[in-house]
């Protein structure tokens, strides 16, 4: 193709994006309207939808999906732009009208972008916002990762692409994530800014641009600061063009946001006001009637399609890449530039004006060639199915599983602690050759000694993509780490930030629908630090990703510490938090098992993720033999450590590293509560899943298998009572007491902690033998 051919043809498909781009504004801002306006409304509750943030965006998305993406490019869309994302794919055919009609309805298109509730082509959900952006740079490591593993070819790499509004840059993951870029190597990654310079609350101040690609410059980004149209560009080339630029330069946001919003004349006064004192800009001026002034100040970068194909088709490396592209909020809408449009709607008024200007007849609203003649809308249509992203079909994948291994490891020793024995678990399963151990991937925040991967990282190795020489064994000083970084290692060192891990574990838990290879993704932190990242975990799980978190020391028991290293509220979360299966072993036996299970069920598919609690402190570990039934116990969330008898008026029951305690206190308390059971909870989430699950089912009528837990309460007599005890918040077991109407004395933390040992904290806090003995007594007596 030659040069001018070249040209000819980029002409045409700017023509096609001009006609899409007016037909996606138009669908966004109709879908939004349809929404509040004419669907029905039950509750009288305000739906919202964001249009003005939409329209600023439009183009933007407009050129990506109809001209420049493939398929192996992944893109997580600006939340406030959902909109423009569905009736983007509603035009590829990959979306319904029936879903845009219930867009922010049960069922229908969601408010922002997500993998699992939408039925669209969503490659990463976007709604909190920051997290979507900084995402995308650890899918493209875990796209580094497996073409190092030769388990993608280059020519199925794509870029991973974010679009975000400008102030999702206030957000701090962001910068977290680019600094763990900077020291990674990131490729192949765009971070599209929607500079329209406008928020929920406020305008941005002048000048912020060139603190952003100051930072972006500082963490080895290419940035592109994309600020004027061709007319403008055009425009400044005239006599007095360099005052007219000078102008706009130096012009403060809100006051350009507040001419944007009164209009042509308003843009006149200010200009001849301010420069009308020179010929050549008086005379530029009067160059442009009203609505070609407007037209004129309004063309940023953002809002032109020609300057935007040629901007991104002229990237042909692969260093991350940052646009900051200028745009009006509210582009092209009745309340562009008006410093409360970010929530704002069109009234039916505006909405009828808006809908005569787009050329689209009652009863046609939804047609997605409405006022276009038919070969217009044929040659439209045709240019739609040559789209390069539409190229390969569906852009999910499936990806092999793993068998997991019957004679799982279980590491013998009269005394452990469970974070130890995860360690030796995984350096035993590191000693295998298997398909499993070589999808396991290993990461974690600056605590990976600390949490007994080291042993793993000796056996698998650090990755990195460049070979990195362990300096410390070079020289000759004595470490029993290995620290050699090659492609071939298995562990991904992150710096200090949670955000960064859990980003990390939400990447590599979708590497087999998004890379077509699956791995099996293992993070370890502290289990008080999963507050510092808990945005971002909750992200991870709403996309469905799949991962084992490994937390510890559990609550007290990194005693010497002190508070600010200990968890009380964990448990809770891992009860609360959906798509993550929390368990919290007491024993070596119960978390080989619990690990073996977990490697299955992140493969599943109605499986998840899955979160171990577990704690340094060693125990005495009990000697039994099991069996199936004992197996399946655990994973349902609690066995009988010592039966009741039936009808019998007392149960301990705990979880966790206050095993010791809860024995010691049942064996005291048996001679005189002959019959008394000790119930070993493994899971209190997974109990008190299937227990609500069982309640749902009840309502709903017909027949309902009882519960886990209502089976094994139901040994004990109806006005039996409960103590229940746990290092961490009491309210975690103290729902028992609803499932069969039993009394509860609930133990547990409820207090920040503080320096000491165990011992002296387990008592201070009665946790110990003696405040479980105690709290049997006052609930035996209060019969």
């Amino acid at each position: 193709m030659t040069g001018q051919q070249r040209q000819s043809a980029d002409d045409q498909t700017v023509n096609y994006l001009t006609l899409l781009d007016k037909r996606v504004r138009w669908l966004s801002a109709w879908m939004v309207h349809h929404a509040n306006h004419l669907r029905p409304a039950r509750d009288k509750v305000k739906v919202g939808g964001h249009q003005a943030s939409s329209a600023s965006l439009a183009s933007v998305l407009t050129t990506l999906y109809f001209d420049i993406l493939r398929p192996e490019d992944r893109v997580a869309v600006k939340p406030h732009a959902s909109p423009v994302f569905h009736a983007i794919q509603y035009l590829l055919g990959q979306q319904d009208v029936e879903q845009l009609k219930r867009f922010r309805a049960l069922g229908g298109a969601q408010s922002y972008p997500s993998r699992t509730k939408d039925q669209d082509d969503v490659d990463f959900s976007t709604g909190s916002v920051g997290l979507g952006v900084a995402i995308t740079s650890f899918a493209s490591m875990v796209q580094d990762y497996l073409l190092a593993k030769s388990w993608l070819s280059e020519e199925q790499t794509g870029r991973m692409i974010a679009l975000m509004g400008d102030a999702e840059l206030d957000e701090g993951n962001i910068y977290e994530a680019m600094l763990e870029g900077a020291k990674y190597g990131l490729r192949n990654t765009w971070w599209i800014i929607d500079y329209n310079r406008q928020s929920l609350d406020a305008v941005t101040p002048l000048g912020m641009s060139r603190r952003y690609e100051a930072m972006f410059e500082a963490t080895d980004w290419t940035v592109h600061t994309l600020k004027f149209g061709k007319k403008l560009e055009a425009a400044f080339a005239k006599p007095g063009g360099a005052a007219l630029r000078d102008w706009i330069e130096n012009c403060p946001n809100d006051l350009y946001s507040a001419l944007t919003y009164k209009g042509a004349k308003a843009w006149r006064e200010r200009l001849l006001a301010d420069l009308g004192d020179g010929a050549d800009v008086a005379a530029l001026l009067a160059g442009y009637d009203d609505e070609a002034l407007e037209d004129l100040m309004l063309n940023l970068a953002g809002h032109d399609l020609a300057l935007l194909q040629e901007t991104f088709q002229g990237i042909t490396d692969d260093r991350p890449h940052c646009f900051i592209i200028y745009t009006i909020k509210g582009y092209g809408l009745p309340f562009k530039g008006h410093k409360d449009n970010h929530a704002g709607l069109m009234n039916p008024a505006q909405m009828a004006e808006f809908r005569a200007l787009n050329g689209i007849a009652d009863g046609e609203e939804w047609d997605r060639f409405a006022g276009l003649d038919e070969t217009t809308a044929t040659a439209l249509q045709a240019f739609l199915d040559e789209v390069p992203f539409k190229e390969s079909g569906p852009r999910r994948h499936q990806a092999a599983r793993f068998d997991v291994p019957a004679d799982f490891p279980c590491p013998g020793g009269a005394e452990q602690a469970t974070q130890v024995a995860f360690g030796k678990i995984l350096n035993d399963l590191g000693r295998t050759d298997s398909a499993l151990a070589d999808h396991i991937v290993t990461t974690s925040p600056d605590v990976t000694t600390s949490t007994n991967l080291g042993g793993w990282v000796n056996q698998r190795g650090l990755f990195n993509r460049e070979s990195r020489e362990d300096v410390f064994k070079r020289e000759a000083v004595v470490s029993p780490q290995r620290w050699a970084g090659t492609k071939n290692g298995q562990h991904l060192e992150l710096g200090i930030a949670e955000n960064n891990l859990f980003l990390a574990l939400g990447a590599l838990g979708l590497s087999h629908s998004l890379f077509g290879t699956r791995l099996l993704p293992l993070g370890t932190l502290y289990d008080p630090f999963i507050n510092r990242g808990l945005d971002a975990l909750n992200y991870a799980c709403y996309q469905d990703a799949r991962f084992m978190l490994v937390a510890t020391p559990s609550g007290l028991t990194l005693a010497p510490e002190g508070g600010a290293h200990q968890s009380i509220h964990t448990p809770l979360i891992g009860m609360a938090q959906p798509n993550l299966r929390s368990y919290e072993p007491a024993f070596v036996d119960e978390l080989s098992h619990i690990m073996r299970f977990g490697f299955s069920h992140m493969q599943a598919e109605d499986g998840g993720s899955v979160y171990l609690r577990l704690s340094t402190r060693p125990i005495a570990q009990p000697e039994r033999v099991t069996d199936a039934q004992w197996q399946q116990d655990v994973i349902d969330g609690g066995y009988w450590l010592v039966e009741p008898s039936p009808g019998a008026d007392l149960a301990i029951v705990y979880q966790g590293a206050v095993a010791p305690e809860a024995l010691a206190a049942f064996e005291a308390i048996r001679e005189d509560v002959p019959g008394a059971g000790l119930l070993a909870v493994t899971s209190l989430d997974v109990l008190h899943q299937e227990w609500s699950a069982e309640i749902r089912a009840q309502r709903a009528g017909g027949y309902v298998p009882k519960s886990h837990i209502r089976r094994l309460l139901g040994r004990l007599s109806p006005d039996a009572g409960l103590v229940t005890v746990m290092d961490g918040a009491p309210a975690g077991l103290s729902w028992l007491g609803a499932v069969c109407g039993h009394r509860v004395a609930p133990l547990g933390v409820d207090r920040f902690g503080q320096s000491g040992d165990v011992t002296d904290l387990y008592q201070t806090y009665g946790l110990d033998e003696d405040a479980i003995l105690d709290a049997a007594a006052s609930i035996l007596l209060a019969r």
